[in-house]
């Protein structure tokens, strides 16, 4: 390897809504705990080498598109559409 930075721990970026980095923090953990769609999205990433703290981000992200959706297009929360379970 030629350089250290490739060796880096990930961490979140202070670029960005730090209000809405900061209220999607918690629900992304609590959704990828609970929620059977989000953790097999979780997985999938980290099967795919992300880190955890990688993957709650992409979580994050994530939420952030259904609710603007949610808002969007006035409709519920659906799980489903969030992350197809591998059959």
């Amino acid at each position: 390897k030629s350089g250290t930075s490739v060796d880096k721990r990930a961490c979140i970026s202070k670029a960005g809504n730090c209000h809405i980095r900061r209220a999607l923090y918690l629900p992304a953990l609590s959704a990828k705990k609970h929620d059977p769609y989000v953790k097999g999205f979780f997985e999938h990433l980290i099967c795919n080498g992300k880190t955890p703290l990688q993957g709650v981000c992409a979580v994050m992200r994530k939420l952030l598109h259904a609710i603007h959706g949610m808002l969007t297009h006035d409709q519920p929360f659906d799980n489903q559409r969030f992350y197809a379970l591998p059959a």
